[in-house]
């Protein structure tokens, strides 16, 4: 187990070193759970009347609080404690599960595909013809990989997730557990017999951009035609879903459990809060933010905040609700 001094762990983090411990840090920890040589973090004045009674020996804290770490303890300050904690957990990341094998026995490859140096392929994986695999990829265990479909260098690919034929992945993209790319489009009409529902085909692909991170169990459809494309450097938390030809600009984010319908377009940066549903063919224009919880059933000014069901501007629905409350008593 790796261990570090105060003045190391700040040479890392390049905060102020408030204070002195002697002990070696042998981890990160939250406040309450901490043992007496791990560090942990306060980034909220709520939680610094917790200090006193956790056993962690230092603290990353906000450089603006005004609190003294105590004997043999210490803080160091910051201006982003996220940030800087990120950092810390760089350090202390234990890695990715080794694969002793580049390719294993029990992977299935077509040898028409292409796979580049360096890169790993785990048990039971399906690759498809014609796929090509950059360099440096990493794909774990029980993972699909259909015909024709482009993944990009520095990937990681964790088992379970299928990617449907034709896809295209940028370089160092992460796909969690059970992620879903391009599968059919929910497309149906009724039948002009009046016996049922007609299947509209979905001929298009799924473009990814480079950096993209999407969390597990999360799908995003190919196009009716043309593409589906996300950006680059969007991250997509767990159980979202994203429909045929959505179009995500660049760095835009997707809490748990929120979905896209059919063809919306969200510009750079935008925000999308958990549960936050979004009607077919909307615009979210670049920076704006939709509140978790929210039905956007129009487009959405750049840098505008909306909230509610359905989501208006956050300002006028918050004095809604104010007027409402009072109205109740």
């Amino acid at each position: 187990m790796n261990s570090f001094s105060i003045e190391q762990i700040n040479d890392i983090i390049q905060g102020e070193l408030i204070g002195h411990t002697s002990t070696k840090i042998t981890g990160p920890e939250q406040l309450d759970k901490a043992s007496e040589d791990q560090i942990s973090f306060i980034g909220n004045r709520k939680y610094l009347k917790f200090w006193p009674d956790s056993k962690a020996c230092a603290a990353i804290i906000q450089q603006e609080f005004d609190i003294e770490p105590g004997e043999n303890r210490a803080f160091i300050k910051v201006k982003n404690a996220d940030l800087a904690l990120a950092k810390l957990l760089e350090v202390f990341d234990p890695g990715l599960p080794e694969m002793e094998e580049d390719i294993d026995l029990s992977a299935v490859i077509h040898p028409t595909s292409t796979i580049g140096t360096g890169s790993k392929i785990g048990a039971h994986c399906y690759i498809g013809k014609n796929v090509v695999i950059g360099e440096g990829v990493r794909i774990y265990p029980n993972v699909t990989i259909m015909d024709d479909s482009i993944i990009g260098d520095g990937c990681i690919i964790w088992s379970g997730t299928v990617i449907r034929e034709r896809s295209e992945i940028g370089k160092f993209c992460i796909f969690h557990s059970n992620v879903s790319i391009g599968a059919d489009g929910f497309g149906y009409r009724p039948r002009e017999d009046g016996m049922g529902l007609a299947k509209i085909p979905q001929i298009g692909n799924v473009v990814i951009g480079n950096g993209v991170e999407i969390g597990a169990n999360s799908c995003v459809d190919r196009g009716k035609f043309s593409s589906t494309i996300v950006g680059d450097g969007c991250k997509i938390d767990n159980l979202v879903q994203i429909a045929h030809n959505c179009i995500l600009g660049r760095s835009c984010i997707m809490a748990g459990n929120s979905g896209l319908a059919g063809s919306v377009t969200l510009g750079d940066g935008v925000i999308i809060g958990g549960s936050a549903s979004i009607k077919d063919h909307v615009t979210i224009h670049s920076g704006a933010v939709v509140a978790a919880g929210s039905g956007v059933m129009n487009d959405v000014p750049a840098g505008k905040t909306v909230l509610g069901y359905p989501a208006g501007d956050s300002r006028e629905v918050l004095k809604q609700w104010v007027a409402l409350r009072k109205l109740a008593k």
